[in-house]
């Protein structure tokens, strides 16, 4: 693959940073929070680098961003005993706390985190070399979700607020938190991912102790001090480290809920560490391999569109991101047409430059591993259709789009989490049917078309192999409000607004049976407001 000029002088001096966008570094940090301490941390440290390389003079160097503690297990079984010790087997402070305190300490914790955007939305670009754009909008999505948790909360109160009776038994039915929760979040989404399992877990009364991604580590550190003050002691607890921190924890037993965005092999192996895994309910956001189906009667212009932002938006770093497109023999090359053109007319360049849209890759490994993809399906008979697709210049990327894709390649089965994009022709919709069937994943299809007849007879087989099918649209979570989830080995759980309550929350009730001296304890015990669980009060 040949390294067009373009991409030579592709990372800049140091000079030709901005200097705003410089101003985040360098984030040293070695603190960590647990039981409303923020502590610093004696023992080893990880360097971290920017996927974003410095020209200094004919070399090029990572450049450092900062560093993190390295946790060991005895200080995550510490953090572990801050979170238990919170929960107290439901008798905390926090689990037992009203519905209305515990909005309001979630209140003043987006208060303050909107404190510090600026600086959470530089370290997250720096990290994970998002455009600056794109995470600036993901902080106020972040923020947005908060708001919308909260809102969706107080509905969920109203519904629960009255007694019922049945056959002669009265009952107040509400949720209750579930213990202690692990959460932990991807790269790609550091904030927003991880924000959609701690807050509403946070908000049902559960304690959480929260492990930082992998990579995008850095954009947690100016939060702490946010949730220190907004929550009391133990309530929430953030730890960094590697398999070694974890394994003790999950080993304990003690934690309720696993709530993990990541890869199936992860999530497994955490799982295969709990002693009693009937007890722990996981929540589960793992691989997907989401397939774009192109119809004859399609709209092209809009397909093309569509697919081209649905595979290659953050380089395709996305979970869902369309990763397999399937179109009509007859209509293929017109397709493979608009979409090249359109992959030419993509940016190259630096996280903070206007418009940009392909960007370092910032896992490590990553372009070699791409690059043995495209390597596997040229020789196995695909075809590079882009030119100077596949370019790489040590972190960056360039789109590579392949076309004559089959069963016979890696690139068909694998989740490519790049930017690479295959393509295979059909001439009987039954081919990309068994494709979708045939999947390890089920998260979601992009189906164009224009015939109702014929896109109904698709919908019903679809939405019984994948959780969401788009019509004429990308592959996508939001709104925030629908439920997002997947079949087969893409999801365990599913995370909205809504959903998200209750997945971090069990129903329970309060009965008794209809006789005087039980409605007269039960008038004391509301009129006095003796109990935050039996309340007839409405929040506003």
């Amino acid at each position: 693959m040949s390294k067009p000029p373009v991409l030579s002088n592709i990372f800049p001096e140091a000079t030709a940073i901005p200097a705003d966008y410089a101003d985040a570094l360098p984030c040293d940090s070695r603190q960590y929070l647990v039981g409303g301490e923020l502590r610093a941390w004696g023992g080893p440290t990880q360097e971290i680098h920017s996927p974003i390389l410095v020209r200094r003079g004919a070399e090029l160097t990572p450049q450092r961003i900062g560093s993190c503690p390295v946790l060991d297990g005895d200080t995550g079984m510490a953090a572990l005993d801050a979170a238990c010790r919170a929960f107290d087997n439901g008798r905390g402070a926090w689990p037992t706390l009203s519905v209305a305190g515990r909005i309001l300490a979630v209140e003043d914790f987006s208060r303050r985190m909107v404190a510090r955007r600026e600086q959470v939305v530089r370290l997250m670009s720096w990290e994970i070399c998002k455009s600056l754009a794109d995470c600036g909008k993901e902080f106020d999505r972040t923020v947005d979700y908060i708001r919308d948790t909260i809102a969706a909360l107080k509905d969920l109160d109203r519904a629960s607020s009255g007694f019922v009776m049945q056959e002669g038994i009265l009952g107040q039915i509400r949720r209750s938190p579930l213990g202690v929760v692990l959460c932990m979040g991807p790269f790609n989404y550091p904030l927003n991912e991880t924000f959609a399992t701690l807050i509403p877990a946070l908000i049902m009364g559960n304690t959480v102790l929260m492990k930082t991604p992998k990579i995008g580590k850095l954009l947690i550190f100016p939060l702490m001090e946010c949730f220190r003050d907004a929550f009391p002691a133990g309530v929430i607890n953030i730890v960094s480290g590697d398999r070694d921190m974890l394994a003790p924890i999950m080993a304990s037993g003690r934690v309720n809920v696993l709530a993990f965005i990541g890869t199936s092999r992860a999530a497994d192996a955490m799982r295969a560490l709990h002693p009693k895994p009937h007890r722990l309910r996981c929540v589960l956001g793992l691989e997907a391999k989401n397939a774009a189906i192109v119809l004859a009667d399609a709209d092209m212009d809009q397909a093309v569109g569509e697919c081209l932002r649905g595979s290659l938006a953050f380089n395709g770093q996305r979970c869902t991101a369309i990763k397999m497109i399937h179109v009509a023999r007859e209509r293929v090359e017109e397709f493979l047409a608009g979409f090249c053109a359109g992959v030419a007319r993509l940016k190259v360049g630096m996280p903070w430059e206007p418009g940009v849209d392909i960007t370092p890759l910032p896992e490590p490994g990553k372009v070699a591993y791409l690059r043995a993809l495209v390597d596997d399906a040229l020789a196995h008979g695909a075809t590079l259709v882009n030119p100077g697709g596949g370019a790489v210049q040590d972190t960056i990327f360039t789109p590579a789009v392949l076309h004559h894709v089959d069963a016979c390649m890696r690139v068909y089965h694998e989740e490519q989490f790049g930017p690479v994009v295959p393509v295979a022709s059909f001439s009987s919709i039954e081919e990309p049917l068994e494709y979708v069937s045939e999947s390890s994943y089920g998260q979601q299809v992009s189906l164009f078309g224009s015939d109702p007849d014929r896109m109904a007879a698709l919908i019903d087989p679809l939405v019984n192999q994948v959780s969401r099918v788009n019509l004429n649209s990308q592959c996508q979570r939001g709104p925030d409000s629908f439920p997002f989830t997947g079949r087969k080995d893409s999801a365990e759980g599913t995370l909205s607004v809504h959903d998200a309550l209750r997945a971090f929350s069990i129903r329970s009730l309060v009965a008794a049976r209809n006789m005087e001296n039980n409605k007269t304890m039960l008038t004391a015990i509301l009129n006095g407001r003796k109990s935050t669980f039996l309340s007839t009060d409405y929040i506003f």
